[in-house]
């Protein structure tokens, strides 16, 4: 490729191939190379994937990847070389985004990164992309705290490989690829990244912090909420989350994404803070995910006193019915399942009156008790879940991630897809009173 088939400020870089012909030893660069090559040749893959860095790919669109580029504008002493390039050209606007990428068990370097700011900020480059196994919140939210915290303004967004593989797996599984060479590109790169040789891996273990709070926690003890390994067991949680959300969305065939509070959306800062206090306080770990059209965001506890796993759902109850009784059998005729082995119901009730706990077994076998002790007042919600006990299993690593990944589906497998929310009945027209009806009103109110 001739220096002037290339971008402005790039004086060395071919396009992304395919069939890249790099050293066997080169992992990293084969991976990221098929990736961006894909990008350019599904064009909706790369519409979905940039659409992440607010990149909107329309008719007029035109996208371009390199790999090995070297810069015009190099800064003194930095001799680092990105992964690659992506351009997008619409009319005379360019936008582009330089690509540093990780495979297998590397991670990013905060540093590293940082070169590449200062490689952007000086060769007119819009942002930065990572990719790597470590997985974020968001396209914007970064796992490392250095890059989030960093003073430069040349943005930088991430994607895991998990990401990469779930757009294009569910991609694949829509009709919104109708092209039969474009379908066939993107099945041989999910099959590709799917491979144990591509080095794309899922969040497998939890730190060793995690092994170490669980006995701080089983001896009596406070975790404090400054420790390294408070932060670390959090940080270790999001990643999990994130790769939960994508488990299921390659499960469901949709976009599964975590609920989180706008307020931790605008601060990140603010949402460790909040769950470290969670985590001190109650020494439990939260996250709430979002399915779409599901009946209610599904509730994922993991609780270190009860070294327990719990999945739920939280309905509101039906007002169309007047006792807590009718109001349980609603909910009831929803459980499709046969298989109701830890499967409770949380009956939830008005002002401060105490939430009451039954298994689905004995409801199905009898409601008459549900409100035992509460017949003055009527259930206004019911909060349904599986509670799994994971024993020691629970402050294990890996056993640990195992038994949250097999759960979590399992619910919503069992339970969750079944359940669908109450809704007023839309209002009625009256009928117009009769000449009749109301001559007799009009003679009642003399």
């Amino acid at each position: 490729m001739t220096k002037n088939d290339l971008p402005e400020n790039v004086i060395q870089g071919e396009r992304s191939r395919l069939f890249p012909v790099l050293a066997t030893t080169s992992k990293e660069g084969r991976t990221t190379a098929i990736v961006l090559a894909c990008l350019t040749s599904v064009r909706d893959f790369g519409a979905a994937l940039l659409s992440n860095t607010g990149q909107k790919l329309g008719s007029r669109s035109k996208l371009y990847t390199y790999t090995e580029v070297v810069f015009q504008n190099q800064p003194s002493g930095n001799n680092d070389r990105p992964d690659g390039l992506i351009v997008v050209k619409i009319g005379s606007r360019e936008w582009k985004a330089l690509v540093e990428a990780k495979v297998g068990l590397f991670d990013l370097d905060a540093d590293q990164i940082e070169r590449y700011r200062a490689i952007a900020k000086d060769n007119g480059i819009d942002c930065v992309i990572t990719i790597s196994n470590q997985f974020a919140t968001s396209s914007d939210a970064h796992p490392l705290d250095e890059v989030r915290k960093s003073r430069s303004k040349v943005p930088v967004f991430h994607w895991s490989w998990m990401h990469i593989l779930t757009t294009a797996e569910l991609l694949l599984g829509s009709d919104a690829i109708d092209d039969a060479d474009q379908r066939f590109l993107l099945n041989e790169l999910h099959r590709f990244l799917d491979h144990e040789s591509a080095g794309v891996r899922g969040f497998d273990r939890m730190p060793k912090e995690w092994g170490d709070l669980n006995k701080l926690v089983r001896s009596g003890g406070i975790i404090p909420t400054r420790s390294p390994e408070a932060k670390a067991v959090v940080y270790a949680w999001h990643q999990e989350t994130r790769d939960l959300s994508l488990i299921l969305s390659r499960r469901t065939g949709t976009i599964v994404t975590e609920k989180i509070p706008r307020k931790h959306q605008s601060d990140p800062s603010l949402r460790q803070k909040d769950e470290l206090t969670e985590l001190k306080e109650r020494n439990r770990l939260i996250s709430v995910l979002n399915v779409p059209d599901a009946a209610s965001p599904v509730e994922v506890t993991a609780d270190m006193n009860r070294r327990s796993v719990e999945v739920g759902m939280t309905l509101r109850a039906p007002e169309d019915k007047k006792t807590t009784k009718a109001r349980l059998n609603w909910l009831l005729r929803q459980i499709k399942t046969e298989n109701v082995e830890n499967i409770h119901i949380r009956i939830l009730w008005p002002g401060k009156s105490e939430p009451t706990q039954h298994s689905v077994s004995e409801l199905r076998d009898n409601t008459d008790g549900c409100d035992e002790g509460k017949q003055h007042v009527v259930a206004h919600a019911f909060h349904i879940f599986i509670s799994r006990d994971l024993g020691a299993r629970f402050a294990q690593q890996s056993n640990f991630i195992t038994e949250l990944e097999t759960v979590v589906p399992d619910f919503y497998g069992r339970v969750g897809a079944d359940l669908k929310a109450w809704q007023r009945s839309a209002p009625r027209i009256h009928e117009a009173p009769t000449e009749q009806e109301e001559e007799v009103e009009g003679s009642l109110d003399a």
